[in-house]
């Protein structure tokens, strides 16, 4: 039996080729909880397939109208009066004057949150039809663009003047498919309730992308209109029990992008050159800062980026995942090369891709040093190359920097060193280091480079960008011409390559734009074998309290330990796909309920980036249970608690173990 939600263009072609078709499509990569799901192609029959659950069109449409896009993290109403959950870092620029908890408890007391919208998906539309006939097909490809461009943007303006909502033309697929969305805006947003930064993000920097977590990153607002707070028909209510070991749950965030059509060749060309050097420059200037900064933001700020690229590079060398991604990719191009409409001609883009990144590898390096990012870390060079660049072209000029913070002055002198010293590999012929240097050291000309430049901007370290600028547009120009614009072609191809054999059983990659994800609560072992529970509980807080900060808890939090049920979950973790942007991403049960707000993903979750997998990559959930503790334990909010709904806490018994959560 075929199945009946494959495309008619599958089930339509002769039976061989049919049969062959159907081998490729049953070995697409979405399989398991896999998927960054638009409201209207979410996979029910899988869902049912799998979990013996069925999920109506009713619970689905309840998820996206009560679900939030709030500036560049997520949210949803949890009462009829416009009651709000979602991270603390949503709310970070809001509760920025809160160095203590905040929390309303009178209307009156909840502050506006200046420039903070929330916006709801209320309707969408597929006009595909709309966008591509506004071209023909005897359109040159650029006036083609063009052509469809100018139709999205007018179906945009008479959606916006007909319903007065803010309406976006969603581009999927790479132009195979036009959505149009139209959001209800809330721009009147009120702070009800945000924990200390100790509390939201317990452990710091280093306990980013890790777990177990203890963190209890979430926060409460209020949507007014007309001075009001807002009656919202949808929310989600309160869970009685939270979220239990194996259960399905859903979560709803708006995922900034995913690389999921990137080319094996790709993904072996980050692994093997991108990715190593970059982690190479990175550890260099981290060593460098933690002798001369150690308390500079800019350590923080390279640390941040180090983990990052390290969790990408561990999930590019999972030898199981590269070669998933290879079967799949060479399916799918036999399948493009035995569809009539497509062929042999069109399989050459992979072939294509291969080639490009054979031919730019030995030049990686080269990039990275003269080009992007170049002088890795430090200010005072980007505003030196934009200064260059401005003057140069206008257009190359960089984003603005904002002049007026202060320069880490031993930050800024240990980074130019090392970039100094980095320069020294490129021949003199084409960088005239020695003129730079002048006689010094390269710490003593990174010294004169700072100084020079105090109370000056980038005054010092100019003569440097304007030495590395010529070899640096060189270089960059010869990437356009060999990866940059074929990276681009070749994704929207591949991309057209999909909707065409799948259609909707498939999924574009992220675009920004609510997407529902389901997954299991479920625990996993790390890369040491070693078991991780799949919640952490308070008990395990306390015992990880440290006497320094970042793992030092508010004195609230201590005076408050003999009242909490210690094995009360606190944080716990999904196989929901998840990837940027997802912060404050409300997490429900089969019936609908709150059970967990998203907050962080694992380590192993950064590669997910370019594919999926449920193995060891976790999604990282505050759970409710915890939420209602805190509460009710600590910061003493019997209102909010009534008008969430929430129950008594004390109740363990769905969690079982008591050591649970304390490694």
């Amino acid at each position: 039996m075929e199945p009946a939600d494959f495309p008619a263009s599958v089930r339509l072609l002769p039976m061989k080729l049919r049969m062959l078709l159907l081998v490729s499509l049953a070995a697409a990569p979405v399989a398991a909880d896999e998927g960054l799901w638009l409201f209207n192609q979410f996979p029910k029959d899988q869902i049912k397939q799998k979990y013996n659950i069925d999920i109506t069109d009713q619970f689905v449409e309840n998820l996206r109208l009560a679900s939030l896009r709030i500036g560049g993290a997520s949210g949803a109403f949890v009462s009829p009066k416009g009651l709000i959950l979602t991270s603390r870092r949503a709310v970070s620029d809001c509760a920025a004057k809160a160095t203590d908890v905040f929390y309303a408890a009178a209307g009156a007391d909840e502050t506006k949150c200046t420039g903070l919208t929330a916006d709801v998906l209320v309707a969408l539309e597929d006009i595909t039809k709309q966008v591509k006939d506004a071209a023909t097909d005897k359109m040159k490809p650029a006036e083609a663009l063009e052509k469809r461009n100018a139709a999205a943007a007018r179906i945009e303006k008479a959606c916006t003047g007909k319903n007065h909502t803010v309406c976006s033309v969603v581009k999927l697929s790479s132009g195979e498919r036009y959505d149009l969305y139209q959001y209800k805006r809330y721009a009147d947003l009120r702070l009800v309730f945000a924990p200390e930064p100790a509390a939201a993000s317990f452990g710091g920097n280093p306990a980013e992308l890790t777990y177990p977590r203890y963190s209890m990153d979430f926060a409460f607002l209020r949507a007014y209109e007309n001075g009001n707070p807002a009656a919202t028909a949808h929310y989600l209510k309160w869970s009685q029990n939270g979220a239990k070991d194996g259960d399905l749950v859903f979560a709803v965030g708006s995922p900034v992008s995913t690389a999921r059509l990137a080319t094996a060749a790709q993904l072996t060309f980050y692994q093997t050159s991108a990715m190593p050097y970059a982690i190479t420059r990175l550890q260099t200037r981290i060593e460098a800062l933690r002798a001369a900064a150690p308390q500079s933001a800019t350590l923080l700020a390279l640390g941040a980026e180090y983990k990052l690229t390290v969790g990408k590079l561990i999930g590019l060398k999972d030898e199981w995942l590269m070669a998933r991604k290879t079967n799949f990719e060479r399916k799918l191009r036999s399948a493009v090369e035995h569809d009539p409409k497509l062929g042999m001609e069109a399989g050459k883009v992979w072939d294509q891709v291969a080639n490009a990144y054979k031919e730019w590898q030995p030049t990686e390096r080269r990039y990275q040093l003269l080009e992007k990012p170049a002088a890795v870390g430090s200010v005072l060079f980007r505003m030196a190359r934009a200064t260059v660049r401005s003057q140069s072209a206008p257009t190359d000029a960089a984003a603005p920097i904002d002049e007026s913070a202060p320069i880490d002055e031993a930050a800024e002198i240990a980074l130019l060193t090392r970039y100094l010293d980095e320069l020294k590999q490129v021949g003199e012929k084409e960088l005239p280091l020695k003129t730079i240097l002048n006689g010094k050291t390269s710490q003593q000309a990174a010294e004169d480079m700072v100084h020079a430049s105090k109370g000056n901007g980038a005054a010092g370290v100019v003569p440097l960008a304007k030495a590395v600028d010529e070899a640096g547009k060189k270089v960059a120009k010869r990437r356009a011409e060999t990866i940059d614009a074929l990276e681009v072609s070749a994704a929207e191809r591949i991309a057209q390559f999909r909707f065409r054999l799948f259609g909707a059983a498939d999924y574009p990659d992220a675009t920004a734009t609510p997407r529902l994800t389901f997954g299991a609560v479920k625990g996993y072992r790390d890369r040491t074998e070693a078991p991780v529970p799949f919640a952490t509980t308070f008990g395990g807080l306390f015992h990880f309290t440290a006497v320094q900060a970042p793992f030092l808890l508010p004195q609230r939090w201590a005076d408050a330990r003999a009242a909490f049920g210690l094995v009360t979950p606190m944080d716990f973790v999904s196989t929901c796909d998840i990837t940027s942007g997802p912060s404050g991403a409300p997490v429900v049960n089969q019936d609908g309920e709150i059970v967990g707000v998203t907050f962080d993903g694992n380590i192993e979750s950064i590669a997910i980036t370019y594919l999926y997998e449920d193995e060891k990559a976790r999604a990282v959930h505050v759970a409710s249970q915890g939420i209602v503790e805190a509460l009710q334990k600590v910061y003493k909010a019997p209102a909010l608690l009534r008008e969430l709904g929430a129950p008594a806490t004390g109740t363990t018994s769905a969690f079982g173990d008591p050591r649970l959560g304390q490694r």
